[in-house]
């Protein structure tokens, strides 16, 4: 179409060899700051490496709050407890690149 803005010519971003492997899950609830600030990175250092992430709240699902409400922003890696209450970029940003041994 001749007529198409540029934007959607755009090709679509390639996903990284990293967004296949993971996936970064924010467990976190409504007013908490630490939570706001582990979203920043977690949201920083995904959109740097094109991985996934995914935001719970454990106000709704009582599983996630019964499991993780003292620890709350819990950060998970595919699953797995990555850290709890404040992340670091870097380490968070190590276990996406480093491959699985």
């Amino acid at each position: 179409m001749a007529g198409m803005s540029p934007l959607f010519r755009r090709k679509p971003a390639q996903p990284s060899e990293h967004s296949e492997n993971h996936l970064v899950t924010l467990i976190r609830k409504p007013g908490c700051h630490l939570c706001d600030d582990a979203q920043l990175v977690v949201e920083k250092v995904c959109a740097e490496l094109g991985v996934p992430w995914e935001g719970r709240d454990i106000t709704e699902d009582r599983q996630l709050h019964d499991q993780y409400w003292e620890q709350i922003p819990v950060v998970l890696v595919d699953g797995r407890q990555h850290t709890f209450w404040r992340v670091n970029e870097e380490r968070l940003r190590k276990v996406l690149t480093d491959q699985y041994k």
